[in-house]
């Protein structure tokens, strides 16, 4: 099982590539205010997809700003990030059904299980 840090940093770089898959342009600031980390972490995520071989550094020859690059994914890439989505679908399912059998759990403790069945059938029916 992996440990929360993994699965944040998962979390963190399946956001990271399906941000920069959209929008390629995108500079590191801009990747850290739409991923929600420091612009050190979104630094060192897209350094390390760089090393990884995941993403590819391109420049653009057009731009005025000779600094500005873009971030393209590789078809390696490509398929990391098909694994981290499967893996987040996965962990996100399994946190759907954990929190269906809580709540199931409670509405049978406050007696509402009944009640709430009723109308889960009534609105399958319409």
């Amino acid at each position: 099982m992996a440990s929360r840090r993994d699965v944040q940093q998962s979390e963190v770089r399946l956001k990271v590539m399906r941000l920069i898959s959209a929008n390629p342009e995108l500079s590191t600031r801009e990747v850290a205010r739409e991923v929600g980390i420091s612009n050190g972490s979104a630094y060192y995520v897209l350094t390390a997809l760089v090393e990884k071989g995941f993403v590819k550094l391109g420049n653009f020859k057009q731009s005025p700003r000779k600094g500005q690059y873009a971030y393209l994914l590789t078809p390696s890439g490509i398929r990391e990030k098909s694994l981290l989505s499967h893996g987040f679908i996965k962990r996100k399912r399994q946190e759907f059904e954990d929190l269906r059998a809580e709540i199931q759990a409670l509405e049978e403790d406050v007696g509402l299980g009944e009640a709430t069945a009723a109308a889960q059938s009534e609105e399958k029916q319409t």
